[in-house]
């Protein structure tokens, strides 16, 4: 059986998705091929579940420290149900996914469940980028597409040795299906993965070790971010090791623990755990999907695109973390977007990574849009730098967090901002402002003018920028 389409894509996570319902709008008939469930990694097995376990996580760090609000909590009693915190995550993830079951009926997208495969031109279109669909049951179904979007996704990178085994050794998606906690967990990487989970089982009352090969935590982020949010996971427990060399050799597991080899400054040390995480990165799922049948390249294990995130077959796209681009969820919406829209005619580019927004949902939260210091330093930029503490905001104490800050950094000459770097409570939410200042090329005396309400964290945002020009009346 054959199907037209104006527009197919293989892949339904929110890259995919996004650029169905983008495309529906504008009137196209669209097919998605999906191999397992829509919604993809970030509904499934990333963004919502990992996001529903840190809550429930930080909300028993919180009733531990009842007391100091004022909050009695009877005879001491505080556990942990283990089973309903997952019944949680999975009821978030379930209502989700109804939700977005609806938005393809409102759209009238056709979602196939099935494993599809790009074809190279035959009896069904002279060009390459038909869409082979294995069902299930071994029935076999191709779409014709005019264009055809490939957004599969990434999956969690391991190292040699030290692949995934039931009740020992695990990644992220391992991890989130876990019936029980363990008393103790070694992750290796300290990268967004790595410090979220750190953050989470540390607040659940877990033993962690978190180890970095590079000389920090967060590599990619500001140095003052990494520094204090190293600082404050320290003070809660977590063990954290940087600048260090595994023997992924030396793995072994017995009588419930894992042990591993690694090098250090100080010399070399044995680490152990009841279960190893690996949260190294993740890596763009670019097999078993036909590729060699066209004329896309593969690069560096990414499929290499242009700024429209075009192939090098131009009515072939891919978006998402397929390209290399950024791996964030809301960065494969946005490509998406400008993908539809220039298969719609539009011109619109894909925007400077500086532009797009990171979140890290750790205790605290860290959260940054554009060049970190070092960064901005080596570009050539001379610089300003406006930095207040939680500590001034009034509403951070009525919150009991005072930890952390807002950091603004601009360009001395042109007082464009150049970066915004926020840790602490709320962080992630307080980010928008700061996108959307740099969207308007506002100045951070534009954005100090703001009238921010009183009190609000918010607030930490305008003295930040006040502080640039040495204005802060806050602190």
């Amino acid at each position: 059986m054959t199907l037209q389409c104006d527009l197919a894509i293989i892949g339904g996570g929110i890259a995919g998705y996004t650029a169905a319902i983008r495309a529906a709008q504008a009137g196209k008939k669209v097919i998605i091929v999906e191999r397992e469930k829509l919604g993809g990694t970030c509904l499934h097995k990333g963004c919502i579940p990992s996001k529903s376990l840190l809550h429930s996580a930080d909300i028993y760090a919180k009733l531990r420290e009842a007391d100091k609000y004022g909050i009695a909590v009877a005879d001491g009693a505080i556990s942990i149900d283990f089973p309903k915190v997952q019944q949680r995550k999975v009821n978030t993830v379930e209502g989700l996914y109804k939700g977005l079951q609806y938005l393809m009926r409102k759209h009238e997208i056709t979602v196939i469940k099935g494993r599809g495969r790009v074809i190279g031109p035959s009896i069904f279109s002279p060009k390459s980028g038909s869409v082979a669909v294995e069902y299930d049951d071994g029935e076999m179904e191709t779409i014709v597409p005019t264009n055809l979007i490939i957004a599969t996704g990434s999956r969690p990178r391991t190292l040699p040795g030290l692949e995934p085994v039931p009740g020992q050794l695990m990644t992220s998606d391992e991890a989130l299906e876990m019936d029980n906690l363990p008393s103790s967990m070694l992750i290796i990487g300290g990268g967004v993965i790595g410090v979220e989970w750190a953050s989470l089982l540390i607040d659940f009352g877990i033993e962690v070790t978190l180890v970095e090969a590079a000389s920090r935590l967060l590599p990619g982020e500001d140095a003052e971010s990494s520094a204090e949010l190293t600082k404050q996971l320290r003070r809660r427990g977590v063990r954290i090791l940087t600048g260090i060399q595994l023997k992924l050799e030396t793995y072994t597991y017995s009588d419930g623990q894992a042990s591993i080899t690694a090098d250090t400054s100080d010399g070399t040390v044995v680490l152990n755990a009841e279960r190893l995480l690996v949260s190294v990165g993740r890596q763009a799922n670019v097999e078993e999907i036909g590729l060699e049948n066209t004329d896309v390249r593969v690069e560096k294990g990414v499929i290499r695109v242009n700024s429209f995130f075009q192939t090098n077959e131009p009515h072939i796209y891919a978006i998402g973390d397929v390209n290399g681009g950024l791996q964030l969820a809301h960065a494969a919406a946005h490509e998406a977007i400008v993908a539809v829209d220039h298969i719609l005619g539009g011109k619109d580019q894909a925007p400077d990574h500086s532009r797009i927004p990171r979140a890290i949902y750790s205790r605290p939260e860290i959260a940054s849009i554009g060049l970190t210091e070092d960064e901005a330093r080596k570009q050539g930029h001379d610089i300003k730098v406006g930095k207040v503490p939680f500590q001034a905001i009034g509403k951070a104490h009525v919150l009991g967090e005072t930890e952390g800050f807002a950091k603004v950094i601009a360009d001395a000459k042109t007082s464009d901002v150049l970066g915004v770097h926020l840790v602490g409570p709320h962080a992630t939410d307080l980010l928008s402002e700061a996108s959307l200042a740099m969207l308007l090329n506002a100045t951070p005396w534009e954005v100090g003018q703001v009238i921010h309400p009183h009190p609000t964290l918010s607030e930490v945002i305008g003295e930040a920028m006040l502080a640039v020009n040495g204005k802060s009346i806050a602190f």
